[in-house]
């Protein structure tokens, strides 16, 4: 085993979505294992705000990842909802790098995308109507992070295939 990736859904997704399936496939291929965190049953808490329940998806991903960051090396990824929940966990838990799908780095003025400074890696779509180019272009650049942009939306529905060859490649380079 060359270490442990926890895949996080977004929202109004769930742990069996496409793209994080494969993420999945393509890490067990390296020799990686994975787990894939159902976060649906907090996407319903609509009291909770307009994204469900945030700080509940935080508090599961950081128990988990604690965890499995005390058993070997860990890799969190995640697509949209998931890629921020992924950036803060990273800031509290070690983690050996990053993917990011369609990240939302302006969720709002007080809940900005922040990561560690690790290896990242991100997949985004030029016409993503929900997370704007252009800011997720000045924070990969703020940080060097290796950066895919790709003709597609937010949900990257026509570039699985890309983003799991983009997720192997980051895992192959730790």
């Amino acid at each position: 085993m060359r270490g442990h990736c926890i895949l996080s859904h977004g929202f109004e997704s769930g742990p069996d979505a496409t793209k994080v399936t494969a993420l999945a496939e393509t890490a067990e291929r390296l020799g990686w294992t994975c787990e894939r965190p159902d976060y649906t049953d907090l996407d319903a808490m609509q009291d909770a705000g307009d994204l469900g329940d945030v700080a509940g998806r935080v508090r599961r991903l950081h128990g988990l990842a604690s965890a499995a960051a005390a058993r070997g090396p860990l890799v969190l990824a995640g697509s949209s909802l998931g890629a921020w929940i992924s950036g803060h966990v990273s800031l509290q838990v070690q983690v050996a790098g990053l993917f990011l799908m369609a990240p939302p780095v302006r969720m709002d003025a007080a809940h900005p995308l922040d990561a560690a400074a690790v290896p990242t890696s991100i997949i985004h779509g030029w016409d993503d109507d929900l997370c704007r180019p252009d800011d997720v272009l000045a924070w990969a650049a703020s940080r060097r992070a290796r950066l895919l942009m790709v003709d597609d939306g937010h949900r990257l529905s026509r570039h699985v295939q890309a983003s799991a060859d983009a997720f192997g490649q980051l895992l192959a380079a730790l």
